[in-house]
């Protein structure tokens, strides 16, 4: 595979790392989420000389797939940055294992018949037996509006286990901190001595099938219903699988019966998500919570706080400029201050607003143009079912209100027009109705998940 690398002449094995992880810093952005987890997060450079640049993977497999799967968006992410043509060489790393067997999923998934190239649902990054990522703890969670509920049930049930909140169910879309979370509490868990099992429902797929196939079901049951605490991420993929569901349900009760806590989270509120009746309810009959994406305060203080444990000074206006991009999740977030700070190291340059603009030059964009009046009225009377004119009429029903408070919401955070500009628009409205809707409306989200989820629609479809 040939790769175009900027970079220069003295090449060395620092400068691979550097370079390599450069490069990953844009392919966890550019590649679906499971590919990334599964076949990149655990390569490394391993030197870089006469124009060949040595990654290491786990296993001959992962060789073998990033060389036939990924060397196109590979070549393509890094010759956005190229001036000296390099080769691409993976290898084994050295004492990994090599067997194909043990890192190759193609048993389980030709028994469910699952492509991991194609599901948006990744296995978790093992530390240790466990399956918890060591920097996944509540320390390390920021905290702001959109997902302060989430954090604080988490929080809850890590300090009293199967007496609040007993089930929990976390939902979100990719890369807002569902997982972070729900790995918090395991490892609060574990500090207290309790016997936990966190686990991604692939991976309760594939064990649970492996279970069957090789008729070692009561073994399963036993290691999976002898725990203190279950945690089991991304829900949704045993939506189509009903045997899998079966189990899970069984699995459930027992836990549930005696006492244990239970976390699950999902991509979607549990009763929009594909499974049976019976297992909907037992996850709705515990406390539904979700979290939305963060705003430009929060990504901000999540740059600092991730900065701070890196021991890594970035100016203000630079931080400024990554928190204010169009940015869908925190995982992306993370990625661009990572192509920022690689860019730097790659070119020996100090972080500036130059460098930054070019090191984000490819990976999105600025906030885009606010919606106008008309589109947000348009978008609220769609979703909520109201008409415009009975928006922007004299109607005080509770329909008619709940719509005009989310449209005067929008028109004062995403359109950012000011109280008496949002007045007129709702039809002459006076200041201090405005006033009491936009309180009115914060409190909703606040305490009310459909009305989030309603806003993060409406947002959706102006977007």
């Amino acid at each position: 595979m040939r790769l175009c690398l900027f970079w220069r002449t003295n090449l060395d094995t620092r400068s691979a790392d550097q370079l390599w992880n450069a490069a990953l810093g844009q392919l966890e952005i550019e590649i679906p989420r499971p590919n990334f987890e599964t076949w990149l997060k655990e390569t490394a450079a391993s030197s870089l000389s006469d124009g060949v640049l040595v990654v290491t993977t786990p296993s001959a497999f992962a060789a073998e797939m990033l060389e036939h799967r990924l060397s196109n968006t590979i070549e393509r992410v890094v010759e956005r940055i190229a001036q000296t043509p390099l080769e691409v060489e993976f290898q084994v790393r050295h004492g990994a294992a090599s067997e194909i067997a043990q890192e190759n999923p193609a048993s389980p998934h030709a028994e469910t018949g699952h492509d991991p190239w194609q599901n948006e649902t990744p296995a978790p990054r093992a530390i240790g037996a466990s399956g918890l990522q060591s920097e996944f703890i509540f320390e390390n969670f920021v905290s702001g509006p959109a997902n302060q509920l989430a954090h604080a049930a988490a929080s809850q049930v890590a300090a009293s286990p199967g007496n609040v909140f007993n089930p929990l169910y976390i939902y979100s879309a990719v890369g807002l901190g569902k997982t972070h979370l729900l790995q918090a509490i395991g490892h609060r868990l574990r500090g207290n001595g309790l016997n936990i099992t966190y686990v991604s429902a692939e991976r309760f797929t594939n064990e649970y099938i492996s279970a069957i196939r090789e008729g070692t079901t009561e073994e399963f049951r036993a290691r999976y219903r002898s725990v203190d605490a279950l945690l089991v991420d991304d829900i949704q993929f045993i939506a189509s699988k009903p045997q899998t569901q079966e189990g899970f349900f069984h699995t459930f009760n027992e836990l549930h019966m005696a006492g244990r806590q239970i976390v699950i989270t999902g991509d979607k509120p549990a009763d929009r998500v594909r499974l049976e009746e019976r297992i909907q309810s037992r996850l709705t009959g515990g406390l539904v919570v979700d979290i939305q994406p963060p705003d430009y305060e929060l990504r901000y203080a999540i740059l600092q706080q991730k900065l701070l444990r890196r021991g890594v000074d970035v100016p203000h206006p630079v931080l400024d400029a990554i928190a204010a991009r169009e940015i869908a999740n925190i995982r992306e977030l993370e990625g661009a201050l990572n192509r920022v700070t690689a860019y730097a190291q790659l070119t020996g340059e100090p972080i500036s607003m130059a460098l930054a603009e070019m090191a984000l030059s490819s990976i999105g964009s600025k906030r885009p143009a606010p919606p106008d009046v008309g589109a947000v009225l348009t978008a609220v009377a769609s979703h909520t079912g109201v008409a415009i004119d009975v928006i922007t009429g004299k109607k005080r029903d509770r329909r008619t209100s709940s719509a005009r408070r989310l449209a005067a919401y929008i028109l004062r955070e995403d359109a950012h027009l000011p109280v008496t500009q949002i007045g007129q628009a709702l039809g002459g409205k006076d200041h201090s109705s405005i006033l009491y809707a936009l309180r009115k409306f914060s409190a909703q989200l606040s305490a009310d998940s459909d009305s989030r989820l309603l806003l993060n629609e409406v947002r959706r479809s102006l977007q």
